[in-house]
């Protein structure tokens, strides 16, 4: 399934979308993450007043974007979602730094399931969106729960447990 890249939904895996599907290779997968980071600068840059940006963290499968989808009208047009894995706090540095320079409070969305159900979610997805299972359960390794310290002005947690 193609997705159009929102202004208000950046997920780097939308850049790898294609007429065709989603196409992933190393290099493709770089450049996706320079789109969405200059979308994100974008999105924030041109935010309004009174705008928030949910990152939403997980590990792959979890129903990162399905709880956007489910929140993306409900929390207001003054949202931006940034939706990608970032396991670790290193890897959400970047995201909070575009945060804090334009000046809007960053949300931790920390979608927390188990490895199982990640990996039959992911299962499920159209072929070309399904990540090889090794790669889940590298990222499921390194989950850290997001924290105030980290920047975020507050972290709303989700559990999807069955």
């Amino acid at each position: 399934m193609q997705h159009v890249p929102s202004p208000r939904h950046i997920n780097p895996d939308h850049f790898l979308d294609t007429g065709t599907g989603r196409v992933y290779t190393p290099q493709r997968s770089d450049a996706a993450w320079q789109q969405a980071y200059c979308a994100l600068a974008d999105a924030l840059r041109n935010a309004p007043p009174g705008a928030e940006l949910f990152v939403v963290i997980g590990v792959q499968g979890a129903g990162k974007s399905t709880w956007v989808g489910d929140h993306l009208h409900r929390v207001g047009a003054h949202a931006v979602f940034f939706d990608a894995a970032m396991p670790a706090r290193v890897h959400r540095e970047r995201v909070l730094a575009h945060a804090l320079q334009s000046g809007v409070p960053a949300v931790a969305v920390w979608v927390d399931v188990p490895l199982a159900v990640a990996l039959a979610r992911n299962g499920v997805r159209p072929s070309d969106e399904r990540v090889p299972e090794a790669a889940v359960r590298s990222v499921f390794a390194m989950l850290e729960r997001p924290s105030l310290d980290e920047g975020f002005v507050r972290v709303i947690e989700v559990r999807d447990h069955p």
